[in-house]
């Protein structure tokens, strides 16, 4: 039997909506459970927060919702919080206006200034206190890239103390296109062998051929040392995943995204999760192949080739995930769900260990 608790729920706090969740244990064993805080709707774009709760007890309950990174009324979201292994926890960003939507940056018609800019802070006391943060776009954005988003979920830090953040952008178009197109979208990492101090671009996967358009992407590191991408794509290739594998910490890809097609699933985010005793590499997302519904636990022993379920929550709508390990029994769920929608709330459940062997 798994247990549930709810940190975020839609209309509460003074925000309408939660979204886009991201979830991290702490070397003390704190979780931090981040999201989007929308305020005055569900739209991506907007005034956007990124707001935090705390449990020091598994995920049983959730102390006080903390906002830690805002931008006036514009834009702070795609939260990517990693630990490191001298207890800070990094948070990497993006920052825009909030009047920029989606379309209008993949299309060329925001100025710099107001599109996706890249931002980092830090904490040094498990989440309860932040440092101001700083902007990185210069060392990890093209000039000439449009949209640019980090994740979501959490990012990792490798066994060589590389930190990798999978990020996606789009390239401005050729031809009569407007930039829109999802062929548009592009995948590539940030990675830091500083420990945050200083960040720069690993892969870059940019084909447009509308085969395979990386796009929301995690990462894993896998027993081996190499490092696992699984990403969502809506392109022509068979199914709605695409994966590969990096044998240099993220710096390039072995083979570029190539589909994975036995991750059944609808057009969304998913989660990668690889777990030690066992060595088991889990991923976590809807697999209703047509919409935002029926949250389920994949389990591959392969290094992603092949893939089970292992762990399916219910049959309501569901949506973005993040996937964590809590203690060595248990494994947590942070994800979007509800009753008639997949955003009415950000739930987190305690799955066991056991239940995906």
């Amino acid at each position: 039997m798994t247990e549930a608790s709810v940190p975020f729920r839609a209309g509460r706090e003074g925000y309408a909506s939660y979204r886009i969740p991201a979830v991290v244990t702490t070397g003390t064993g704190t979780l931090l459970a981040f999201c989007e805080g929308r305020v005055t709707s569900a739209a991506d774009h907007g005034h956007i927060d990124i707001v935090l709760r705390r449990s020091t007890d598994g995920g049983r309950s959730w102390g006080p919702q903390l906002t830690v990174a805002r931008n006036g009324s514009d834009l702070a979201g795609n939260p990517a919080p990693v630990v490191l292994d001298t207890g800070r926890v990094l948070l990497v960003h993006v920052r825009a206006a909030g009047g920029a939507t989606e379309g209008a940056v993949l299309r060329g018609e925001v100025d710099t200034a107001d599109g996706r800019r890249v931002w980092v802070q830090h904490s040094d006391d498990d989440g309860l206190t932040w440092s101001a943060p700083r902007e990185i776009t210069a060392q990890v954005k093209k000039e000439d890239w449009r949209w640019y988003a980090t994740t979501p979920g959490h990012g990792l830090q490798l066994s060589t103390g590389r930190v990798v953040v999978p990020g996606n952008h789009s390239l401005p178009p050729a031809g009569t296109d407007t930039g829109a197109e999802p062929k548009h979208y592009t995948g590539h990492c940030l990675l830091s062998d500083d420990r945050g101090e200083n960040w720069y671009l690993g892969y870059l996967d940019e084909s447009t051929d509308g085969y395979i358009n990386v796009n929301e992407t995690s990462a894993a590191e896998l027993p081996d040392g190499r490092v696992y991408f699984n990403t969502r794509t809506d392109s022509r290739s068979p199914g709605r995943r695409a994966d590969a594998h990096s044998e240099d910490g993220g710096r390039t890809l072995v083979r570029p995204f190539r589909p994975q097609a036995g991750l059944v699933a609808p057009v969304c985010q998913g989660s990668v999760l690889q777990l030690r005793a066992p060595d088991l590499l889990l991923f976590s997302g809807p697999a209703d192949p047509a919409s935002r519904a029926l949250m389920t636990v994949r389990v591959s022993t392969d290094a992603g080739v092949t893939w089970r379920s292992a762990y399916t929550v219910d049959g309501l709508p569901a949506a973005y995930s993040d996937l964590v390990r809590v203690d060595a029994e248990t494994v947590g769920l942070l994800y979007e769900t509800g009753d008639f929608g997949a955003y009415e709330t950000i739930t987190f459940r305690r799955v066991p260990v056991t239940a995906l062997t």
